[in-house]
């Protein structure tokens, strides 16, 4: 059984050549049929993202690096000669790392990120249901699954916010603790305020308050949050509401100053709040962040948030890597034990036929027999087959544990004469 991983990825090819190798949602299962159908192959899987396209093939013969491009060539319509500078191709014990390593996302673009582990295991799911992943790629999966779930375990991996949408989340915890019930107020409907708000809403906070200078944007954005638009012109009461308040509006001057959060911060009887100028030039007057209770970061903090965290991330990365290489040891310490495992299952049953027929050759001249008597003889030959057995069986599993396995199979097969 030869395992092969070939592919690319964000960093081995420009977007112009992910889209054109990428496969649609609707297409995987077709192009499954495809790969399968190649000359050799056993299971297949196909895992297509924005950032990788990546075929994993478990064969019985034939050049899997051939193999693999040959599909793409057909299934992707485009030339092997123009796909070969971008991809990479990992064999055996490298494969078997590289598909832990995206399991646990430490091949990702941003490394530690949750979503990769979903999108590998709607792959997996993809190709069992069609029969294209049924013995040695689905116990590899289940190992990868639980390969990614010691690493989030064990590490620090994903705990660190490390995109600006993302550090928003960490640093409103750090203020509020839980965000249960927290309302938002977006001023302005940019793009990274929209992010932002996504996943603080996500976190808990679930009344979305939004304002923007053109109402029609405004009531769009609302109508993504099932929130309430508020109007432009009258912030002071809405902030007396929010408790984060998220700016992305392309105003070229303050909107929020410190005589409005003052009027603001009376009325909420200094209850804390949070603000977010995520806009640049600023929306809000840093002179703000001297008032009490107020907590206010512009782009340049959540910056130092997320380049902070992404520091964080590479020295847990390291810890990751060590289980990775621990895991992969024992993934191919089992394959291997794998590859006795039929003699010494035929060793047992063929010894266990012959003590069998040995009792039933002799019985007639035991006579009758009291069931202590049947159940002494039973534990007698047992054991004598018990121990002929267990020099051949330890010398199989030493072997097969340093990676020998040819030789001391056909040895033992040949010394005990054991069918094919």
């Amino acid at each position: 059984m030869r395992f092969h991983i070939a592919g690319l990825n964000h960093r081995t090819a420009p977007v112009e050549v992910r889209e054109k190798l990428a496969f649609p949602a609707g297409h995987v299962e077709e192009a499954l049929g495809e790969l399968i159908r190649q000359g050799g192959v056993r299971e297949g899987l196909i895992l297509s993202t924005c950032n990788r396209v990546e075929v994993a093939v478990a064969l019985d013969a034939g050049d899997p690096a051939a193999v693999v491009e040959s599909f793409f060539e057909q299934s992707r319509r485009m030339a092997r000669g123009d796909l070969a500078p971008h991809l990479y191709h990992y064999h055996g014990r490298d494969a078997i790392r590289h598909l832990f390593r995206v399991a646990a996302s430490l091949d990702s673009m941003v490394v530690g990120e949750p979503q990769i582990l979903g999108q590998l295991k709607e792959a997996y799911a993809t190709a069992k249901t069609l029969g294209a992943v049924n013995g040695f790629l689905d116990g590899l999966c289940a190992r990868a699954f639980s390969v990614a779930k010691r690493v989030r375990t064990e590490t620090e991996i994903g705990s660190s916010a490390v995109s600006v949408s993302y550090a928003a989340v960490e640093l409103a915890r750090e203020i509020f603790g839980k965000l249960d019930g927290r309302a938002i107020l977006l001023i302005g409907a940019g793009k990274m305020s929209e992010l932002a708000a996504r996943h603080l809403q996500r976190a808990g906070a679930n009344r979305i308050l939004v304002t923007n200078r053109t109402r029609e944007r405004a009531e769009q954005m609302a109508a993504v949050f099932q929130g309430t638009v508020v109007p432009y012109e009258q912030l002071a009461q809405p902030l007396t509401q929010a408790d984060i308040v998220i700016t992305s509006s392309g105003a070229p001057h303050y909107i929020l100053t410190p005589e409005l959060m003052r009027g603001a911060m009376h009325q909420r009887k200094n209850r804390p709040i949070f603000l977010i100028d995520i806009a640049v030039p600023r929306n809000i007057d840093p002179q703000i962040n001297k008032l009490d209770n107020v907590f206010l970061y512009d782009i340049d903090d959540m910056g130092k948030v997320v380049e902070r965290n992404r520091v964080n991330r590479m020295e847990e990365a390291a810890e990751a890597e060590r289980i990775i290489e621990e895991e992969v040891d024992k993934m191919l310490a089992r394959l291997r034990e794998r590859e006795v495992t039929p003699t010494i299952v035929s060793l047992q049953d063929q010894l266990e036929q012959i003590r069998l027929a040995e009792i039933e050759r002799v019985r007639g001249r035991l006579g009758l027999l009291t069931p202590q008597q049947e159940e002494a003889i039973d534990a007698l030959t047992k054991g004598i087959l018990g121990k002929i057995a267990h020099g051949p069986i330890a010398e199989l599993r030493r072997h097969a544990s340093r990676g020998e396995t040819t030789g001391i199979v056909d040895t033992v097969r040949r010394i005990f004469r054991l069918p094919e």
